[in-house]
């Protein structure tokens, strides 16, 4: 409701001469990243000023009262404008059902291993996606140019790889469309494409149509549909990519011949996309005990390592360039590194949406089909789960997302479902309860829900594990790397010791 009373608010502003709007806001929220923008385009749809004051403990007074007297100086200065409506609605191009086959379809980067097998899904449902795999710091400059500064690390990412492609000249632009997931949830995760739309605009790409991938209902599109034979073979995708990447991270560390893993990686990825191609649950358990069969087979050395698990912002926790390759730098210093599934934030969607029917006694029967979708999906984990358990080398087990809910009820509510929610929370837990007390919470600097779900309940969880050795890691454009770089040393020095400690006793 804050967006709407806002936008309200500037649309009467915006019909009357003697009305100007200032807002004010605090300092790092991420929702007005989102809000900024849509209130700036509807005044400036009557040549209004938008003043946007930040509030923090270290504002200059002196800084604000010149930006009031401009504003004042605009209201004397202005010509006398018309009342009617302004025009600041986006021109929403469709994605048609002609358009499927002939368009390639651009989507942003998350997990690099889980997300070659949903690019493989949906080209075996019929669109030429193309996953980008493309981010340095050129994508970032790009990102900073057309999305608001104050919105999120991930959202600089995700949108500055789509213009980038864009820009690049590879694709043809008159056959070209984006895709970008929406949640239903708040800040970015359901307002990515309304940084996309303004984005494009900008850019010079106002007639790329753009794909809403997501379960709420919203943007539906008449050329994109989600369909069960595709639901099936993501499902199949991320499974299979959670695997490789469970048994790569536990023996890559180890390995004798370096360089083992990553061949392994490879191979398996390729395998692993014909199999998600072709669909067929049969194919799909026999490479489950071949990944495992084969990583069971890596020579690795009797060295034990501090284990270090890695929670926080789903984009910052996967994405090799937005956390400055964390997990090698991680093994660089001597560690071993757990990263949590994939599937587990998908179960967690899913349950969060049964957590809310609870809460507001509403929307019976989607609570049953999410019921349901959680069912479904663990009948396609317990084929990983009984081979995982036959396996000669111990790996991480797969979380269980009702005996997190439960389990996190100790520390917080789980009706905390914004951003990673309460799941953050309870992946701290469930490390720390399974033998792995160093955790690196990872977030884009500001983030609005991490500061509840994660650092805000760091204090909490020590009361309850002492042994807990938890450390939050901000990512920023302009984020010191020397400060992350000494923060997750300072972890693992205490990580070591603590290590040492019990050899000891």
């Amino acid at each position: 409701m804050y967006h709407s009373r806002l936008y309200a608010a500037s649309e009467v502003v915006s019909r009357y001469n003697n009305l100007e709007l200032v807002q004010l806001t605090s300092f790092g929220c991420g929702v007005d990243a989102i809000t900024t923008d849509q209130v700036e385009e509807i005044l400036a749809s009557k040549s209004k000023l938008y003043t946007l004051i930040k509030i923090d403990e270290i504002n200059n007074l002196g800084a604000i009262r010149i930006r009031i007297r401009s504003l004042i100086s605009n209201m004397y200065n202005r010509q006398v404008c018309s009342l009617k409506d302004g025009d600041y609605t986006v021109n929403k191009i469709p994605f048609t059902k002609k358009m499927k086959k002939m368009h390639t379809i651009l989507c942003p980067q998350m997990a690099p291993i889980q997300f070659e097998f949903l690019e493989a899904a949906m080209q075996a449902s019929g669109y030429n996606l193309k996953v980008l795999k493309h981010c340095d710091a050129q994508t970032v400059e790009t990102g900073l140019k057309y999305v608001n500064n104050d919105a999120c690390y991930p959202s600089l990412l995700v949108i500055g790889q789509l213009i980038e492609a864009l820009e690049s000249g590879q694709y043809d632009l008159n056959n070209t469309s984006v895709l970008i997931s929406q949640t239903g949830g708040g800040c970015r995760a359901t307002n990515y494409i309304g940084f996309l739309r303004k984005a494009l605009i900008d850019a010079g790409f106002p007639s790329v149509p753009v794909i809403s991938f997501n379960v709420a209902g919203l943007e539906k599109m008449p050329g994109f549909k989600i369909t069960l034979p595709m639901v099936h073979r993501m499902i199949i995708g991320v499974a299979i990519g959670d695997l490789i990447a469970r048994c790569n991270s536990r023996n890559r560390p180890y390995e004798l011949i370096k360089g083992t893993c990553d061949k392994l990686t490879e191979k398996w990825i390729d395998k692993g996309r014909i199999v998600v191609k072709r669909g067929k649950f049969k194919e799909y358990k026999q490479i489950v005990k071949d990944i495992i069969k084969d990583y069971d087979n890596v020579k690795i050395s009797n060295t034990i390592k501090p284990k270090v698990g890695i929670v926080g912002e789903i984009l910052i926790k996967y994405h090799p360039f937005g956390n400055n390759n964390l997990v090698r730098q991680l093994e660089n210093e001597g560690a071993e590194v757990i990263s949590p599934d994939l599937m587990g934030f998908v179960k967690f969607m899913a349950s969060h949406k049964i957590t809310l029917s609870n809460y507001l006694k509403n929307k019976k029967f989607k609570k049953k089909l999410y019921k349901l979708a959680i069912k479904i999906i663990d009948k396609y984990e317990k084929v990983v789960v009984k081979e995982l358990k036959n396996a000669k080398k111990q790996y991480a087990h797969i979380s269980d997302i009702w005996k997190l809910a439960d389990n996190v009820e100790k520390v917080l509510s789980t009706g905390n479902t914004t951003g990673e929610g309460w799941y953050l929370t309870a992946e701290m837990l469930e490390f720390i309860e399974n033998g792995v007390p160093n955790i690196l919470c990872v977030q884009p600097f500001a983030c609005l829900p991490n500061h509840v779900v994660g650092k805000g309940v760091i204090k909490r969880v020590k009361e309850l594990h002492p042994e807990a050795n938890i450390t939050a890691v901000d990512f920023d454009p302009g984020a010191s790397e020397a400060n992350q770089v000494n923060r997750i040393k300072l972890m693992l020095s205490i990580a070591n010791d603590n290590l040492e400690k019990q050899f000891k006793k």
